[in-house]
């Protein structure tokens, strides 16, 4: 093959590969299913939708539809881990698509992307990882976001709001008690290191950005399950290998799924790290990597 077919070759297979990941990014949403043993023996099993990253355009309808769908799965409780917003007239969206899932009981967490609009970077600089706080997005800007509309709608329909809080749910007679934190992307989190509530049946520690002081401080509080969001699953993930890069500093390995935590002295808890089903509206590509939901269903 002369160098211009070898060329043309490989232009044609970018073109490709940048084509379905921006298909795969907006189009092909999947709802995962796991299971975590958390509950004491005799309880009923718990269906928890976990959902993280929509960042919401309002134009992104076929997001919309998906969301609005995910009621048919009939959770008993649904999670919300952060960066729910890209854009400032998204909360009406939003709460539209998931007004039949605010009818169940929830909890929620924000991220960045509901304080602050996304910005144009330099794609590279994804690549480039990251453990600590994003300081090229300037964090100390006005938040431009309408986070309190969307905080007071969700939590108008009973939804927990875990922002630095602690809450409380009942679901199928067992009693969680929740403990939450403010993104520790943008070192927001404001940890007390005080216990979990050893009367309840269970404890479920709830984060945007699964920051490892935060993992060990819910571990070592006592919670038996951890939520959190913000890695993309990588976003781009290289099939045999995974995430190229978390964007803060859990490791690769456990950048989505369902995997254990544990620090020195402590029982494991469960963690799972949710993909999310969206993207920054300036970079819409996910490769091997499909946006998604994930249904944690908790048994003794």
């Amino acid at each position: 093959m002369g160098l211009g077919r070898r060329l043309g070759a490989t232009a044609a297979l970018g073109i490709g590969t940048l084509g379905y990941s921006y298909l795969e990014a907006t189009r092909r949403f999947v709802v995962r299913e796991v299971t975590a043993p958390v509950l004491p023996a005799g309880h009923e099993p718990i269906r928890v939708l976990h959902l993280s990253d929509i960042h919401l355009v309002p134009t992104q309808l076929p997001k919309r539809e998906w969301l609005n769908s995910l009621a048919e799965l009939e959770p008993d409780l649904v999670v919300d881990t952060g960066d729910n917003l890209a854009h400032p007239d998204s909360v009406a969206p939003l709460v539209g698509g998931l007004a039949k899932l605010l009818n169940v009981p929830g909890a929620f967490v924000f991220g960045s992307n509901d304080y602050f609009s996304p910005k144009l970077k330099n794609p590279a600089s994804y690549l480039r990882g990251g453990t600590g706080v994003d300081r090229e997005g300037d964090w100390e800007r006005e938040r431009d976001l309408p986070f309190d509309a969307l905080r007071a709608a969700f939590t108008r329909q009973g939804w927990l709001d875990l922002n630095n809080d602690r809450g409380e749910l009942t679901v199928k007679g067992t009693r969680i008690a929740f403990t939450g934190v403010d993104d520790p992307h943008l070192r927001l989190d404001r940890l007390d290191h005080q216990p979990a509530d050893l009367t309840a049946d269970l404890r479920i520690g709830v984060a945007h950005a699964p920051y490892l002081r935060v993992l060990d401080s819910f571990n070592a509080a006592g919670n038996e399950l951890i939520l959190a969001g913000h890695t993309h699953g990588g976003q781009l993930q290289v099939p045999g290998f995974g995430a190229l890069v978390t964007n803060c500093d859990i490791d690769r390995r456990r950048a989505n799924g369902l995997h254990q935590h544990r620090t020195p002295g402590h029982d494991a808890s469960w963690l799972h790290v949710s993909a999310g089903c969206g993207t920054s509206p300036y970079t819409p590509f996910r490769f091997s990597c499909r946006p998604e939901a994930t249904v944690v269903t908790l048994t003794g």
